[in-house]
Order: structure tokens, then sequence, then C-alpha cells
């Protein structure tokens, strides 16, 4: 089925790429039905010209999350942050395609002016994982899209391939609490391969990868036999598979959608330059940690307390490691989004 779709934006998308008659002509937005077609009605998810001309061309394309603009780091610095890693990602070849809900409408790929909107609203902007999403394209609100959000309307879209900072995973004491991100259980059903550091440093991080396990989810450490730890390279876990090049990656890729699995992890370490920053910012968390616990912080109030206290407690050290990553995370999605594409091209010609 998700190959279908993904030919049918191909398709559809092909009436936005000018012929050489009319190629003056200004590009517009393609509006991509979830519904097998039959209409378009609110919901459906609506594609940046750039983006439904790369599918269309068989371009590769790398989406990107909104929450990570909103919520993850202050005014301007996010700002800035979402149009460096837009650049990367063009830099290497591949078009970015950050997705995000804005007044109602699913998009994937916005233009600047809806870029700064997010970073400038920050954490006012509503956070969107994938149970949100109905509700909030029913009030018409603007939203920043979490990874599960995220790759559920990436992959409406057809794009396979998707970078972020940390994926999210079991919380400490999810095993009595049962707060499991919905991260993981999206992956487990939705054809997308996310590009991260690991999980965060302040999950629980052998259960996460356990819970990954149980929900089949392939996890591949990239070019390292270690799960990293968002900020750290080592998390005393090994990833399940390794894949040392942009072709290996897109040859699991490609496999696992070629049977109809699920999405899969690629976990990209933390640069080694940046590695030192990365512990200062785990002791950082360790206190964070126990701050958190003395003062009963709980359920979704827990994360954004982390952030902010770890924000403060490394000096703004760790909005310098979570720079350094973001940045390599899209630097390796995009080559392997290139490589992928050029898979699907040798295919075509054979």
């Amino acid at each position: 089925m998700e190959v279908r779709a993904s030919r049918r934006v191909a398709a559809l998308a092909g009436h936005l790429v000018p012929s050489s008659s009319d190629a003056s002509s200004p590009k517009q937005w393609l509006t991509m039905p979830c519904d097998g077609g039959a209409s378009v009605a609110a919901g459906a998810v609506v594609l940046h010209p750039s983006v439904a001309e790369a599918l269309a061309s068989g371009g590769a394309v790398v989406a990107l999350e909104s929450t990570i603009v909103s919520h993850g780091m202050p005014y301007p610095q996010n700002l800035q942050m979402a149009r460096e890693v837009e650049a990367i990602v063009r830099a290497r070849g591949a078009t970015p395609a950050t997705v995000a809900i804005i007044d109602g409408v699913p998009r994937v790929g916005l233009d600047d002016a809806d870029l700064r909107r997010l970073a400038e609203l920050g954490a006012r902007a509503r956070k969107v994982s994938r149970r949100d999403v109905p509700a909030v394209i029913a009030r018409r609100e603007t939203g920043a899209t979490t990874v599960s959000a995220t790759a559920l309307l990436a992959a409406r879209a057809g794009v396979s391939v998707f970078v972020t900072g940390g994926v999210g995973g079991v919380h400490r004491g999810g095993e009595t609490s049962m707060d499991v991100s919905a991260d993981l259980t999206e992956l487990a059903k939705t054809p997308v391969a996310v590009f991260c550091a690991g999980a965060k440093s302040v999950l629980d991080i052998p259960r996460t990868l356990e819970f990954l396990e149980t929900q089949g989810v392939p996890v591949v450490g990239y070019g390292v036999k270690e799960f990293p730890a968002f900020f750290s390279r080592s998390s005393g876990r090994d990833a399940p598979a390794v894949a040392d090049s942009p072709e290996q990656a897109a040859r699991v890729i490609k496999a696992a959608k070629t049977l109809g699995l699920g999405g899969c992890i690629f976990a990209v370490p933390i640069p080694e330059a940046h590695e030192a920053t990365g512990r200062k910012v785990q002791r950082a968390i360790d206190r964070a940690l126990e701050e958190a616990k003395k003062k009963r912080v709980k359920g979704a109030d827990v994360t954004p307390f982390l952030l902010e206290r770890v924000r403060e407690l490394s000096g703004g050290a760790s909005l310098e490691a979570n720079l350094a990553l973001v940045r390599n995370n899209a630097e390796v999605g995009a080559d392997v989004a290139v490589a992928l594409a050029r898979l699907a091209a040798d295919e075509r010609e054979a």
C-alpha cells in the first residue's frame, strides 16, 4: 500500500514540474489526500513545491521535525539552526522537508515565513504527537510535530528518510508508569528511517532498546557498534546492527520497504570533537534527574524541566552539543537519502 501511495504522490507531483514551455510559471503547493484520492478534504497532507518536484523526479528528500525548532531551542538560535540544517541537506544533494501543521493544514516542507513563525512561537506552538494530529487539524491550530507525527506525515507524502536530534523512548521508571514515547510504536508501523543521535540520555536506554526489539524495529548503529546516548557516544549497549556507509544504510531501508516492514532507527553518534562537551552535559543531566525526582516532577512535565535545567547547569554547553549532533545527523541522513534515490534509479534502469 505504501509503495502504491508513493507512486501516486509522484504521479500527482509530476503535474507541478514545469515543462520546457512553462519553466517560468510559478510552482504551486500540492495537496495529497490521505484517503486513497477520493477527496481533498481537511486533513490532507500538503507538499511544498520543492518537495513535490523532488518526489516527482525521483530525487532525494529528507524530512525534518519541527518540535526541535519550537520546543528544543530558544529563539533566535532555533531559527538559525532550522535554516542551517535545511541548507546542509540541500548542500548534500537532497531536498529538505520540515514537517508541521500550519493553521490546521499538515505541511511537508515549509517556506521561510512558516519556519520563522514556528521559531517565534516557541513553546506556545502546539506540540503534536500522532494522537494530537486530528484535533489540531480540526481546530485549525498551528503545531510542531514530534518524531511520531513527523514520521506519520512524511510517510503519507512518500518521504522515506527523516532526520532529528534524538528519538523518544521508555522513560526512567517506565516499567511502572508505562511512560513510553509514541515514537517507538510509530516506527513499528510507519516506513520511515529515522537518523538520530540515539535516545536522549534522560531516558531508560536499555528498556528503550528492549521495547524496540519487541516492536520489531531495526536499530542500526551508523559507523559504530555501540548505541549512542545523544550527548554521549557511549551508552554501554550494543547496536543490534551496523551500517558503515550511506550505501549500506540505503540497502537496509530498501530491504525493509520491500518486505513491507515499518520504520527503522539509524543511531549516529555525536562527533568526537564535541564528545567532551557531551560529557559535561551528561553530568548536568544526572544532577537534573536527581532534582526532578526530589521535586516529584512527573509525566509530560519531565522533559521540559530537564531540558531547561540542563541548559542552565551546563552553562549553554547542551545547546552547543545539540547543534553539533543535529548538523551531523543532517549530513548523514542527506547522504543516505541520496544513496537511496540512486539505488531506486539504478533499479528502474535495470
